[in-house]
């Protein structure tokens, strides 16, 4: 039996971490859609023979739990069919993927002679086919409407491409990139190969295979030693979706039921509403990704990503439900269920640990546009990420975010380079500033929202709409107040307005169209007159809350004064 090293322990987990940075750094260069390379709306992972999680770098939090089931289920696929030299590629909503553009790289290592690992990579493409370009179609009823369907296959055998199976994925998705970006996502893959032989050669399986188990045994304490500081309880949360995308009016209730039982959690979704007919569905694997990714910001930030840190959480998610949606729904909105699920889950936990709990997040509202761009005759297709990033939910002793995004993208999903923009596609950026007031009042504030505008550069342009940032406001805690609601606004060269539905596709939007965009602020925490006077007074000053709220809601004395000077 291989004696545990404590030091070499520590090497083992800082190592696989390491290894998963490179990756993610290694598909960041290297990628080219900005999607991948700007926003970074991607995950690498490392997990063992079996599947169990080694260690992840998310960059997004709703990807922390999608490459895990998906690699366990291709070792039930393929059996003893896995060589050496195989690629894999996944994207199927209906064997655990979660999104349909979320598409899946696995590569196995073998170290003599033996499969010991696997290597992940997960980014969200450009386009996956289906009816709508760029993936999101909100008048889809089933998969197929949405996107082209890949179970697990292989694009490489023992070494050698399959060029048949690419050249069939690649004849059902509009745009060559995507073919550039999964080559990312390949070589990204390859490095994270030889980054673990590397380690298995200077230390050797026997001791890899010990150590791995101490670390998944020392996460999993520390994992129930976070859920053992929660009392003992049962606790009830909610959270609202709006409108489907086919029922004007159409409302949905996510309901939680939270067990504690000393050094475990379970997540029970068994009261939440049934699955839609329309284009609002979620997957198991979206959602219990959701859950997990919520939890995490309750608890120690410093804690290894591995298998061990979900062993003490249960997650039921019957399927039929709006989170888990049975064959052949609709679910390319499943990841942005995760503001709501998120909403459920605080709403039960606020009162029982109230310091570690965030107000509301501003919630998704987003527009992607595709079409031809004049100046390079090319197709393009842009999902706005600076337009669509409002701001968080404060918490105790600090106050929320600004413009950072939803919380399924917390810190993940980063700002468009301006300069960029207007070079990968057509379109001319007028305007990006911070909201005044749209943030929730409190004792801590929530975050900032931003005002995007831009100028449409293309002729019949497509947008599509999607969230439901537009129905309801971030909520406030402990007497904070509420955000700000998002919204859109197209304005025709003809000067009539288009005010789209939250989950809409319009088609032949004229070139210079003005396109106006609020991404509202988060809920506050706490009463606002006891925020700290001299930090309210600079706010003022610098235009983030205006004299009339400063003097109204926080009940600042001599705010105008401050305002004018």
């Amino acid at each position: 039996m291989t004696k545990i090293d404590p030091i070499l322990l520590s090497v083992y987990s800082r190592t696989f971490k390491s290894i998963t940075d490179e990756m993610s750094l290694s598909v960041q260069k290297s990628a080219r859609s900005p999607i991948l390379c700007e926003a970074k709306d991607f995950v690498t992972g490392l997990y063992d023979a079996k599947g169990n999680m080694l260690e992840q770098t998310e960059n997004l939090p709703i990807l922390a739990f999608s490459l895990a089931p998906v690699c366990k289920y291709i070792l039930q696929y393929f059996g003893d069919d896995i060589h050496p030299g195989d690629v894999i590629f996944h994207n199927d909503v209906f064997s655990m993927g979660n999104q349909n553009n979320d598409v899946a790289v696995y590569k196995p290592v073998f170290f003599e002679g033996k499969l010991v690992a696997w290597t992940a990579v997960k980014g969200h493409q450009a386009d996956i086919g289906g009816a709508v370009a760029g993936g999101y179609n909100p008048a889809a009823k089933e998969v197929w409407q949405e996107a082209l369907r890949i179970p697990p296959v292989k694009v490489w055998e023992k070494g050698k491409l399959r060029k048949d199976v690419w050249d069939l994925i690649f004849a059902n998705i509009r745009f060559e990139m995507v073919q550039h970006d999964l080559r990312a996502q390949m070589g990204a893959a390859t490095v994270g190969e030889r980054r673990m032989l590397d380690l298995l050669d200077k230390y050797g399986v026997e001791s890899f295979e010990a150590h791995k188990l101490a670390l998944f045994d020392a996460t999993r304490k520390m994992m129930e030693a976070e859920i053992a500081t929660i009392p003992n309880g049962t606790y009830y949360g909610e959270g609202k979706v709006f409108y489907d995308g086919h029922n004007l009016g159409s409302q949905y209730t996510i309901r939680v039921k939270i067990e504690v039982k000393d050094r475990s959690i379970r997540f029970d979704y068994s009261e939440t509403d049934p699955q839609t007919d329309g284009f609002v569905n979620g997957t198991f694997t979206s959602s219990a990704s959701a859950t997990v990714l919520t939890l995490l910001q309750m608890v120690n930030p410093d804690m290894p990503h591995n298998e061990g840190m979900i062993q003490p959480i249960e997650i039921v998610i019957p399927e039929g439900t709006i989170l888990n949606a049975s064959y052949p729904k609709a679910t390319t909105f499943g990841n942005h269920l995760c503001p709501p699920n998120a909403d459920a889950i605080v709403r039960a936990l606020a009162p029982v640990i109230p310091d570690r709990v965030t107000a509301g997040w501003n919630h998704l509202l987003c527009a992607l546009t595709t079409g031809i761009d004049p100046d390079k005759n090319e197709r393009y297709v842009d999902i706005g990420f600076m337009a669509q990033k409002g701001g968080s939910g404060a918490m105790n002793g600090t106050d929320g975010y600004d413009h950072i995004g939803m919380i399924d993208a917390s810190g993940g999903l980063m700002d468009q380079d301006y300069e960029m923009f207007e070079q990968q596609t057509p379109h001319f950026l007028l305007k990006h500033e911070y909201i005044r007031d749209s943030a929730g009042a409190g004792q801590w504030r929530g975050g900032i929202g931003v005002e995007t505008v831009y100028r449409i550069g293309s002729d019949d342009t497509q947008v599509v709409t999607f969230g439901d940032g537009d129905f309801e406001p971030a909520f406030g805690l402990f007497g904070g107040g509420q955000g700000t609601l998002n919204s859109i606004t197209l304005t025709y060269p003809d000067g009539s307005n288009v005010v789209p539905r939250n989950k809409d596709l319009i088609v032949g939007v004229p070139k210079g169209t003005i396109y106006q965009q609020f991404a509202g602020g988060g809920g506050g925490y706490g009463d606002p007159r006891k925020r700290d006077r001299a930090l309210l007074a600079r706010e003022v000053r610098d235009g983030m809350i205006s004299p009339e709220a400063a003097r109204d809601i926080y009940g600042l004395e001599g705010s105008d004064g401050l305002a004018r000077t």
